[in-house]
């Protein structure tokens, strides 16, 4: 169990890992250095100053525009950084301070991170997953050496299952979301089975959702599946062992 200390410092450090998720999600897909220039106003170019770049305060206490030249700032911002925060807070609580953060904290900013490129860029960039892909392996060496077989066969079972998917259902998703599948898959081990039953429930519900509101016009829109594994893979790292357990106590 947590201390409500560590649970404070891992919200706080997560606001912080948020502010510069924002700055990949905004310059990655666009092939853009993440470590300069500083922070600009998209609208006047003026670089914003630290006491104007506090994760979510600064927005609110700004009413969501420019200091300098009054322009809207996207409420995406103050929203990556909160939900960062909330995650990495949610994580510590439930899992506990200890040497698994190393592994599961890049996690969840990276499902954050590539949620939000799909959504804005329809992409699921390689230059996040891999190296996070590569972490994995390192990291379960170095944290616990007896998971990582589980961890690789649970990665290359969701690479392939996802890539069975997409080959059947080819404008559903992209080989970005297979990718994805496969790195979710060497974090979670098994949990990465109700996470990926998570990502294609909700992923069904909200198609549903458009056919019933835009009728035969909403299957020609291409919805990015990135968020709901992203959303899947949440739900796996804080409760995948506990829905395994409870599928098996009930129907094993």
């Amino acid at each position: 169990m947590a201390a409500a200390s560590e649970i404070v410092f891992a919200v706080l450090l997560g606001l912080l890992v948020g502010s510069f998720l924002n700055v990949v999600v905004h310059r990655l897909p666009l092939g853009e250095s993440l470590a300069r220039p500083r922070s600009r106003c998209v609208g006047c170019g003026t670089q914003i100053a630290a006491y104007d770049n506090v994760p979510v305060l600064s927005w609110i206490v700004l009413r969501g525009r420019c200091r300098h030249c009054g322009a809207a700032v996207s409420a995406r911002y103050p929203a990556i950084e909160a939900l960062t925060g909330v995650v990495f807070g949610a994580v510590v609580a439930v899992g506990g301070f200890d040497d698994t953060l190393l592994l599961e904290l890049p996690f969840a900013a990276m499902l954050i991170a590539v949620a939000a490129i799909d959504l804005e860029h329809r992409i699921v960039p390689n230059k996040i997953l891999l190296p996070l892909a590569i972490w994995a392996v390192a990291g379960w060496a170095l944290v616990d050496l007896e998971f990582l077989p589980e961890a690789a066969a649970s990665g290359a079972g969701a690479f392939a299952f996802l890539l069975l998917a997409a080959l059947a259902y080819p404008s559903g998703m992209g080989m970005g979301d297979v990718k994805l599948a496969g790195v979710m898959g060497l974090y979670l081990g098994l949990a990465v089975v109700p996470a990926m039953l998570v990502a294609f429930l909700a992923g069904s519900i909200v198609g549903v959702a458009m056919i019933a509101r835009e009728g035969a016009t909403a299957r020609k829109k291409g919805v990015p599946f990135a968020p709901f594994l992203a959303l899947g893979g949440l739900v796996g790292l804080l409760a995948g062992d506990e829905l395994i357990s409870l599928y098996a106590d009930r129907f094993l």
